[in-house]
Parts: C-alpha cells; sequence; structure tokens
C-alpha cells in the first residue's frame, strides 16, 4: 500500500448568518490557527457524508443544530502532514443562543462592525475573511 506524504484531509466549514445578517464565528481552542477567529467546522470523520459532518462540528463547537444548505466554495490550507480540503456549506440555524465548547474557545455573532475590527487586528484565520468576500458571504447589516 502507498501513502501520499502529502495526503489531502477533507474537512468542513459552515456560513451561518443570523436573521440579522451576523456572519457565526468561533475562537479556535487548539492548532491549527489556536486563538483566532474562524468559522465552526473540522475534519470529515470516515464514513460521514459531509453534511453530517458539518452538524455535529456545528453542534459540539457552538450548541447550535442547523440545516445544511448549497456548497458556497473551497480552500486549500497546509495541514502538519498534508493538505486541509476545506468545503464551506451555507447553513441555516433554529437559534441563537451560542454554547462554545470543544474545539472553540468562544463563539460570537459578528455583525460587519465587530468582524472589520477582528480583520484589522490580523485575530481571524488566515485567507478568511478573503474568501468570504470572494463568496459575498461577509456579515451584513439588515
Amino acid at each position: 500500500m502507498i501513502v501520499s506524504e502529502n495526503p489531502v484531509i477533507r474537512c468542513v466549514g459552515a456560513i451561518i448568518h443570523d436573521p440579522r445578517g451576523r456572519l457565526l464565528l468561533v475562537k479556535r481552542a487548539h492548532q491549527p490557527g489556536k486563538g483566532k477567529w474562524s468559522l465552526p467546522g473540522g475534519r470529515v470523520e470516515p464514513g460521514e457524508t459531509d453534511h453530517s459532518a458539518v452538524q455535529r462540528e456545528v453542534r459540539e463547537e457552538t450548541g447550535l443544530s442547523v440545516t445544511v444548505g448549497a456548497l458556497v466554495g473551497r480552500v486549500f490550507r497546509p495541514a502538519p502532514h498534508g493538505t486541509y480540503e476545506i468545503l464551506d456549506y451555507s447553513c441555516r440555524s433554529s437559534g441563537a443562543e451560542l454554547f462554545p465548547g470543544d474545539d472553540a474557545a468562544d463563539a460570537i455573532w459578528a455583525d460587519p462592525a465587530t468582524f472589520a475590527t477582528l480583520e484589522r487586528n490580523g485575530a481571524l484565520t488566515e485567507g478568511l475573511s478573503e474568501a468570504l468576500r470572494s463568496w459575498d458571504c461577509l456579515p451584513r447589516n439588515e
């Protein structure tokens, strides 16, 4: 059996806006990106579908239940032993009460001003704002 020296590690992320247009962000409690703000998400477990992985990760990191929608975009990020392929899906949440847990040190609904401040202070994971901007998924005022 041949094992690639640079395997692709399939991951998912959730793009969730609340009714006010705010974007759900979690503060990463572990590497990669420890201490930085990102979308909720993580690795797809063996035998798991993308949709079930998104639902599991959002529940573990925020306490929210979500309905997973369309694939919005895909990014590749370096991993310690390979490359993360992250597929980000549009999601709807039935609630707005956040309970950070598991891999999240904190969770917030970020409005445009908060997101801009995090971006300006270098507090977002690498490439997050550029990807969200290119997909027209930044927080907005409703």
